[in-house]
């Protein structure tokens, strides 16, 4: 994995899985771009959104895709929404920061409510 690859890797884990909201600062930029309808530009906002979590939100980080400028991270969001959510984060990265963020969200389907009996997130 490229250094963009562990630095979504890194970011993702510290700000969701552990709660980490001081690094903000270190991972995004000022500036960061966002294109999810439902936030705002700039980072200023995200510690906010991650301390509005339940206790029981959890992120799960999954297959990290490194398109080197370009990094994917497929990932299950559990509390965020009224069902589980399998998402694919794609982050551009510009001088060490995550720049720009675009996502695709979508209801977990449980493994034994698939057609071909597999989860939406591991490759089991």
């Amino acid at each position: 994995m490229s250094a963009n690859g562990k630095l979504v890797l890194d970011a993702m884990t510290a700000l969701f899985v552990n709660r980490d909201t001081s690094v903000v600062e270190r991972y995004w930029s000022e500036d960061y771009r966002q294109h999810n309808p439902d936030m705002v530009d700039g980072r200023d906002h995200i510690a906010g959104v991650v301390a509005s979590l339940g206790e029981d939100f959890r992120y799960e980080p999954g297959v990290v895709i490194d398109g080197g400028e370009y990094v994917a991270i497929h990932g299950r969001y559990t509390g965020f929404a009224a069902k589980p959510l399998v998402a694919v984060d794609i982050f551009r990265i510009e001088d060490g920061k995550l720049a720009e963020h675009w996502d695709v969200l979508q209801e977990e389907v449980p493994a034994g409510e698939t057609k071909s009996g597999r989860s939406m997130l591991t490759s089991d």
